[in-house]
């Protein structure tokens, strides 16, 4: 194998193609993940909001275990590490009760303007 001025090897065109057909398929799931992560960030400030008005807490740890085994389980099911599953699962909970304190501290905020 040689390597072309461009600085990537000279590869077989069939195996080009084939890259192409599935870096293009990633790029689609990536597109997709990202709206799904989207339209579940939309959800998820909702429930920040409503929590928020009705003074519950940003975080339900009892929640959090059942989704956590229950992603764990589809995880499993679609031969995806249940590890990593469970460490993307945490991570966007993180980001999710972040949003959560932060609608909180503004209802509080607008709370005080309005009775103050």
């Amino acid at each position: 194998m040689t390597t072309s001025s461009t600085g990537t090897p000279d590869v077989d065109p069939a195996v080009r193609e084939e890259l192409t057909r599935l870096r293009d398929s990633i790029d689609n799931i990536d597109a997709a993940v990202v709206h799904m992560l989207a339209e579940r960030f939309k959800c998820t400030q909702q429930v920040g909001r409503l929590k928020a008005q009705h003074r519950l807490p940003p975080a339900d740890s009892a929640r959090e275990a059942r989704q956590i085994a229950r992603l764990r389980d589809l995880a499993e099911n679609a031969r995806l590490d249940p590890a990593f599953a469970e460490k993307f699962l945490n991570f966007i909970v993180a980001e999710v009760i972040r949003h959560h304190e932060r609608i909180a501290e503004d209802t509080a905020g607008d709370a005080d303007r309005t009775t103050g």
